[in-house]
């Protein structure tokens, strides 16, 4: 007998138990499926439904896309599609036609490494995983939309995936429009020489290839030699948002080297400010926007160029271009383009020695110096390392404001991935450049006066100055001179002067990189893209699509020993040559080509997956354009459009949500949604936390088996430490959702999670907590049901004045509460009226008694469905309207002011909450107990805080 079944319950026969919830709960889940209660019409096409209810205002909730992990629901997933279920239902309730549905994003790594170790489909094995958490989630009583549920595994959608992967290939972004436009548009531009080719030469003089190799430059997808991370232990490259701050791979904790190889990679750069504008317009935490700034990294700057004798100027973005008087040798990031043509065959002469690194010529110098560069991650180059390390590359370049010669070396605190992988180097003002300039023993000159006393000679000082509140000095030329200036002054005027000499101008630079978009791995979306016997790329036709992933006997991309950066991708597809090299007639007749054998990464799926929620079942369209306009389409106050409101985890900030916008901004630009933002609010839910105990070797053990003695924990005899952490299988501290529905029920464990506080803060998970909420669902029930004979007991009597007070009150707070998803302070509230009616005794009257089950259906559905069934209804409980409350009685007819003299309570008035001060003086002063109490004594002072503290000070 379950710890929740007491003698009293059996003897009981119709008390609220958990197996009359689970029944309860069963029976209503069926009855929401065969009615198709939670289906919301569309306002035109294939679920198109009732017309009345498609014309009332929209509202969209979704929840982020559930990966289903074979390791099932433990009780801190939910939490988030709990809350969204709970507002949707309000928003039902108070007159919305509300979508509200899930799918599933099963591409990616961890089912593909299940397959790996256990040799069972990807396919097999996540089918069987949604299969396993659409019957947990089901169990929960979640009101979705199940006609508009789908995987990301199915052909059907990842066709659309493919598609938007073409419309962003074929395209371009035109500055002077800015937006993105058909790359057919660039052609004809190029065609008619309205547009140069880069050489000069007629469109129609270039090759197949060479003309590929131009619109490479333009598109939206393209495919590029290019610095990427690489990882051996998975076999994969992986973008920059997947590498941890150590350097290592975010799932396999591997080491990530930096390789040159092609792939492909999408051009998010080029929508970086407006990417940046529009989150003005947005309705989400200031933190998750503050990280996506921080990501994006606008700064306002300078180009530069400084020329090299013998090879192409090397460029530098600097936001500091009023100190190039000080620029005194520059660096290039090991993997720049420029270094193999800049590298002499011999040292110059009178190259110092501590240049060198020991090596007998600069190639060889280099050479070893790249390799030792390459085995470290962008983190641990960027590391404050107390000795900086780098080479001379045997070359100088030319400073344009003073027309001295600097040395070019290279070195890995400057990367390939931001501004122009070269920076000039002014090391009395930078911290890095001031250590590299010690270690070097190069030349340091003050071009910014310090504020301080450490003079104008940098050999002296103990670290670099910088400031913006500062004058210029040692900074003139002969053409230019910026000293006496202050930094903005200077910075305009040099900009000026490089712009009007042709040597650089101003320039706006982005931290953001474009996102690299190929993986070498079997389960992911194949890529609809073939090449030519010149290598040359072709999209494939809309026709041919989707392009579905072929079977293959070894899913692994072939891995390497994770420390062997010498190494290079294989990919599972490459190995299946009969899918790889097809014939096919692309318009042109019948041509051999190559299919691309990586796929697309994980985030490629979710990209979209709202619009496809808003027409699931198009097979001509990616979504029809008034539905998609109905659903997502800008309204005032949201210029942009979007969901209305979208729940995740904020551990989603960068990745997810930045390549969501990106996507939704080209298609809007090519006409294809309404919609330039994906979700306009955003709502990051906390986490739900659970000790994790660990023994003296630091493993994990069961936590349901751990005991409490006198403060202390104890595992079979053991005393183990308690910390509060994540909550998993791996942790050995889940809780799934089953067993506590089987414990208590579905709605109980609704109730429990919503109450454990506010929605956006973690919290820790107690069990023995949960039966709270279980208690106050079998008081609901006493006041409706008979336990003895399971007769509705409610009276059709008007209720008393305080039994109304506190009603009206609760549907007031309760009412605002849900609308602001605070859904702790709302249980709170029908726990408080709850009780007042239970205490008050007697039969409910029925206008109470259903005022209070809707107030709790958003909460506890299936035990509303019951009592709202029972209460003589025949309409779905989910489809009424929530109760409005009325003013008069909000409103308390009187409250309890507190009169102090000196300090002490004298007094107590019983007055109106609307009293005035002067009139709440006036009664103060008049009471008989402050007369007394006052004894003649003049008046100094009276304290007023209507209508609740008079403080009467005496003279």
């Amino acid at each position: 007998m379950s710890e929740t079944t007491s003698a009293a319950e059996t003897a009981a026969p119709h008390r609220y138990t958990a197996a009359m919830a689970a029944d309860i709960e069963a029976r209503w889940q069926d009855f929401w499926d065969a009615e198709g209660t939670y289906e919301a019409p569309n306002p035109s096409g294939d679920l198109a439904g009732d017309a009345e209810l498609a014309a009332r205002p929209k509202k969209f909730i979704m929840d982020m896309f559930p990966y289903p992990s074979g390791a099932g629901l433990h009780v801190g997933h939910p939490l988030g599609y709990i809350a969204t279920d709970v507002f949707a239902r309000h928003q039902r309730m108070t007159g919305h036609n509300v979508l509200h549905t899930l799918g599933f994003d099963a591409f990616g790594l961890p089912a593909e490494q299940y397959a790996v170790q256990t040799g069972t489909h990807p396919r097999v094995s996540t089918e069987a995983n949604i299969e396993n958490m659409t019957a947990q989630l089901r169990r929960l009583g979640l009101g979705h939309d199940k006609r508009r549920s789908f995987a990301t595994i199915e052909s059907e959608y990842y066709k659309w995936t493919q598609w938007i992967f073409l419309q962003i290939f074929n395209s371009w972004y035109d500055t002077e429009a800015d937006r993105a436009r058909p790359i057919d548009e660039l052609v004809t531009q190029f065609e008619s020489g309205a547009r140069p080719t880069p050489d000069g030469r007629d469109w129609s003089a270039l090759s197949a290839a060479e003309r590929a190799d131009v619109l490479g430059e333009y598109r939206l997808a393209y495919a590029s030699d290019a610095p990427v991370n690489w990882s051996p232990g998975l076999g994969t490259v992986l973008a920059n948002e997947e590498v941890t701050a150590d350097g290592r791979s975010e799932r396999g904790n591997f080491p990530v080297f930096k390789a040159k190889l092609r792939q492909w990679n999408m051009r998010i750069t080029a929508y970086a400010d407006r990417l940046l504008n529009d989150l003005d317009g947005l309705d989400w935490p200031e933190a998750i926007k503050l990280q996506q700034r921080n990501w994006i990294g606008r700064s306002e700057g300078a180009r530069v160029d400084f020329p090299v004798d013998g090879a192409d100027s090397i460029t530098v973005f600097t936001t500091r271009q009023d100190t190039l008087f000080g620029a005194t040798y520059m660096v290039l990031a090991p993997e720049h383009e420029l270094v193999e043509q800049i590298i002499p065959a011999a040292w110059p002469e009178g190259t110092h020695p501590v240049w060198t690194g020991g090596y007998a010529s600069p190639a060889e110098a280099v050479a070893a110096y790249r390799k030792l560069a390459a085995a470290k991650s962008d983190v641990e180059r960027q590391a404050e390392a107390k000795d900086k390390t780098g080479v001379f590359t045997g070359a100088y370049a030319t400073n344009p404001v003073s027309g001295e010669k600097v040395p070019v070396f290279i070195a890995d605190y400057v990367l390939m991935g931001y501004g122009t992988g070269a920076i000039m180097a002014v090391p009395a003002h930078d911290a890095r450049d001031f250590a590299f300039a010690r270690a070097f023993e190069l030349p340091m000159r003050c071009v910014v006066e310090p504020s301080d006393d450490r003079g104008t000679d940098p050999s002296t000082w103990d670290d670099a100055f910088d400031s913006y509140d500062a004058k210029l000095v040692n900074s003139a030329g002969d053409e230019i001179s910026l000293d006496g200036l202050g930094v903005v002054a200077a910075k305009a005027k040099i900009t000026e002067w490089l712009t009007a000499h042709g040597v650089g101008e101003g320039t706006v630079n982005f931290r953001l990189r474009d996102w690299l978009f190929s993986r070498q791995r079997y389960w992911g979306e194949p890529f609809p893209i073939v090449y030519d016997e010149d290598g040359v790329a072709h999209p494939l036709p809309e026709s041919m699509l989707p392009l579905e992933l072929p079977e293959v006997d070894d899913y692994s991309p072939r891995t390497f020993d994770p420390d062997d950066a010498d190494t290079q991708p294989e990919t599972p597809l490459s190995r299946n040559a009969e899918w790889v090299n097809v014939t096919l007639d692309l318009g042109d007749g019948p041509k051999k080509y190559r299919r691309e054998t990586n796929t697309m990464p994980n985030w490629a799926g979710s990209c979209w997956y709202e619009l496809r929620y808003l027409d699931p079942n198009n097979d001509r369209k990616l979504v029809d354009p008034a539905i998609e306009q109905y659903w997502m389409g800008p309204r005032e106050g949201r210029p942009t459009g979007g969901v209305d409101l979208y729940v995740g985890g904020a551990e989603h900030a960068v990745l997810h949500l930045l390549y969501a916008r990106f996507w939704s901004k080209v298609l809007h630009d090519l006409g294809h949604i309404s919609s330039a933002e994906p979700f306009h609010k955003l709502y990051n839910q906390g986490m739900i936390q659970a000790f994790v105990y660990r023994d003296s070797r630091g493993i994990a053990v069961p936590a349901a088996e751990v005991e409490e003695r006198d403060g202390k924990f104890y595992y079979q005899g053991e005393k183990v430490s308690r910390v509060l952490g994540k909550m998993g299988k791996s942790l050995k501290n889940a809780v799934t959702p089953d067993e506590i529905c089987a414990e208590y029920g579905a709605d109980t464990l609704r109730l429990y999670e919503m109450a454990m506080g506010p929605l956006d803060v973690s919290r820790p998970w107690d069990t023995r907590a949960v039966v709270g909420q279980y208690r106050l669902l079998q008081r609901l029930w006493r006041n409706v049901v008979d336990e003895e004979t399971g007769a509705v007991t409610v009276v059709d009597t008007e209720p008393g004045e305080e039994t109304l007070r506190a009603l009206h009150k609760a549907i007031d707070g309760v009412g605002q509460d849900m609308a602001g998803m605070r859904f702790n302070t709302a249980i709170a509230k029908v726990t408080e009226l709850n009780n007042h009616l239970t205490k008050a005794g007697g039969p409910l009257s029925r206008s109470v008694a259903e005022s209070l089950v809707l107030l709790v259906a958003p909460l506890a559905p299936h035990i509303a469905e019951e009592l709202w069934r029972r209460l003589g209804h025949t309409e779905s409980v989910v489809h009424q309207d929530f109760p409005v409350a009325d003013p008069a009685y909000v409103v308390d007819e009187t409250v309890t002011c507190v009169v102090q003299v000196k300090g002490k309570v004298k007094a107590r008035l019983e007055i109106s909450p609307s009293i005035t001060d002067e009139e709440l003086e006036a009664l103060a002063l008049a009471d008989p107990a402050v007369v007394a109490a006052l004894d003649g004594a003049g008046i100094r002072k009276v304290i007023v805080r209507a209508p609740k503290l008079v403080n009467i000070v005496p003279a």
